[in-house]
């Protein structure tokens, strides 16, 4: 917390009369709060995929395969769904995640045993466990704003691999 001392009525001295301020500004960054912002890559590619791999399958393989690819496709659509209504809030003490404006879900910082992203090339996956749950997170947000926010706090949950 920091305090800003505003408008001193200084006249020629440099000693600073704590009776003479005026104003005093506190500015704290416990309400600072991050949201990330969305990313349809994996939804997209998911359901792109599926429809691909349907088509290619009704040629070569059969109904069974397609419609397995079908089923990746509306996983995609689920995905997609997902992606375009939850949000992910940082704050100072926790991780929120958000549908609309009302918070479904709290993850305090303190509880984290640990975290990763899965896999490096192209972030699918996070992953985070708390002291009495494991949880894992399609990544539907920037994988890079989602590791600089986990850097900065959950710095020593991180895996270094």
């Amino acid at each position: 917390m920091k305090a800003i001392a505003i408008r001193l009525c200084l006249k020629d001295d440099a000693i600073v009369d704590v009776a003479r301020i005026e104003h005093i500004v506190t500015v704290s960054s416990a309400n600072q709060t991050t949201t990330l912002q969305p990313s349809y890559n994996l939804p997209i590619a998911l359901i792109l995929g599926g429809i691909a791999w349907a088509c290619l399958s009704l040629v070569m393989w059969g109904t069974l395969v397609a419609i397995v690819a079908g089923i990746v496709a509306l996983f995609g659509g689920f995905l997609l769904y997902q992606a375009a209504t939850l949000r992910l809030v940082f704050t100072a003490t926790d991780l929120d995640i958000y549908r609309g404006d009302r918070r479904i879900r709290q993850f305090p910082y303190q509880d984290w045993e640990h975290w990763d992203i899965f896999w490096q090339p192209v972030p699918v996956l996070f992953y985070f466990r708390e002291v009495n749950s494991i949880h894992f997170l399609p990544i539907l947000f920037s994988p890079i704003m989602l590791r600089s926010q986990l850097e900065q706090h959950v710095p020593h949950q991180a895996d270094d691999r």
